[in-house]
């Protein structure tokens, strides 16, 4: 069994996503990827990605990412499956899946509007 998160020089370890409603992007995360939200004992809400690798926090007071500039995509097991988890939980699809050997991505909005990445790794 793997300890986690792995510490190393240059590892993403920490990302604020801007939320307008903290329970709901919360909410969301949690329900399409799997995310484990916790409370912290100064209250605020934080997360730990699907694999104990990443975390993070959701912050109000800063205009979503909703630009097609810098994107951060998750790694999902399934496109198709992970596209119908997010329009069940408020999410957007924009625009549709495509292939990007040796995978497949796509993009979608977040409640807030933050626009995020899907991407599937080929087998």
């Amino acid at each position: 069994m793997m300890d986690h998160p792995t510490f190393g020089n240059g590892k993403i370890c920490y990302v604020e996503i801007p939320a307008m409603d903290i329970s709901k992007s919360a909410s969301f995360y949690a329900a399409v990827f799997g995310w484990q939200v916790r409370t912290r004992d100064d209250g605020t809400v934080g997360f730990d990605d699907g694999v104990g690798e990443v975390s993070g926090t959701w912050v109000t007071g800063r205009k979503p990412a909703s630009d097609a500039g810098f994107m951060m995509h998750i790694m999902v097991n399934s496109i198709s499956a992970s596209i119908e988890l997010i329009v069940q939980n408020g999410g957007l699809i924009t625009p549709p899946a495509a292939s990007d050997a040796p995978g497949a991505t796509a993009s979608f909005l977040d409640p807030a509007g933050n626009r995020m990445g899907l991407y599937q790794h080929g087998s």
